[in-house]
């Protein structure tokens, strides 16, 4: 937003629907394992990290209504376009397993699409995934080319402000329907030979990370820390998290920054293991995923937070995560906005 020597065709091929991810224990955004000593040991119920629950919303309509939370009901409170189309047009960068990836047969496979395509019954809708650039996902919302993103983006209250590093409006933003708790963890050499635990850490040192994500901010902010240590950080940006963690892999750069659920599943997959793991059991950075809708689409923004709701409270949204071993960043409720 990761396997072999990290090239897109080396990378084995992400666990099958249903299938326990290799070397998976419980819990974890991927078929990864359980976290190392000192995290937390079952799910966890995130959403009171983030705010309140998701809003409600009464669905209109003339004759007998219908029953609410049904996909009638909450295809009736749709923006009219969208209803009329029947689809969902969701951007993702596939390419992020096991959060955002393609089948071999080019089928949109991982936690998102599995939790959209969920979404999408409940509002009797189908949903439609394209692959765009990660950094392309926020400006294709806000010029309405999709209607959601759903791609590992973590909420924050810089993207919902629109505002650049240095306070200014740069883009209008965009909200977000919070659905999964995750956070920053450093994917090193396996040893960790440097003995990296922090971002402090990383000062005199070479990080890489996937450009526009909210690692790549974190490690621009921490070079300035770096430089009143008079330890200059020096940050290699990728279009891809594969050609970060080639960095790591050649002793180019010293970490890479990712999502703890496709940190974990790097250093747990064939070949990843053994050649990566994390640096610390500590998040650097904790925040929600968020289903990213444009900032005047409040309509479809709250109809998609009462259809996660159905999700999560018909028992299929634990299904899904089970089956990417991804049950600690299980949320009990929709949030709207709750990042930090």
């Amino acid at each position: 937003m990761h396997r072999t020597l990290i090239t897109p065709a080396s990378r084995p091929a992400p666990p099958a629907a249903g299938a326990p991810a290799a070397g998976a224990r419980a819990p974890g955004s991927s078929g990864p394992g359980t976290p190392a000593s000192g995290r937390v040991r079952g799910p966890l119920r995130t959403a009171a990290l983030f705010g309140a629950g998701g809003l409600l919303l009464t669905g209109c309509g003339s004759g007998a209504a219908p029953a609410p939370g049904s996909p009638d009901d909450l295809r009736a409170a749709l923006p009219k376009a969208v209803r009329t189309a029947g689809v969902l047009k969701i951007g993702s960068y596939l390419n992020y397993p096991p959060v955002d990836f393609k089948e071999p047969g080019g089928a949109p496979a991982g936690l998102d699409p599995e939790l959209a395509r969920a979404i999408g019954s409940a509002l009797g809708l189908r949903v439609e995934f394209t692959d765009m650039a990660f950094e392309k996902l926020i400006p294709a919302v806000q010029a309405k080319q999709i209607d959601l993103a759903m791609s590992a983006v973590i909420d924050t209250k810089q993207r919902q402000l629109g505002a650049a590093d240095d306070g200014h409006q740069a883009d209008p933003g965009v909200d977000f329907v919070d659905y999964f708790g995750s956070g920053t963890s450093m994917v090193v050499k396996a040893g960790n030979p440097l003995n990296l635990a922090s971002l402090e850490s990383l000062c005199g040192r070479t990080v890489a990370v996937q450009r526009g994500t909210v690692q790549d901010e974190l490690a621009t902010r921490q070079t300035a820390a770096c430089l009143r240590t008079g330890k200059a950080l020096q940050i290699h940006r990728f279009e891809s998290d594969d050609q970060a963690l080639a960095e790591v892999a050649a002793g180019t750069a010293a970490a890479d920054l990712n999502d703890y659920p496709v940190a974990q599943y790097n250093t747990t997959q064939p070949g990843g293991a053994g050649t990566f793991q994390l640096a610390g059991t500590n998040f650097l950075q904790a925040g929600p995923y968020g289903i990213t809708v444009a900032k005047d689409n409040t309509v479809l923004r709250d109809v998609i937070a009462r259809a996660l709701d159905q999700v999560i409270h018909s028992g299929a949204y634990d299904k899904i995560l089970a089956q990417w071993n991804l049950h600690r960043g299980a949320v009990s409720s929709a949030v709207v906005n709750g990042g930090l």
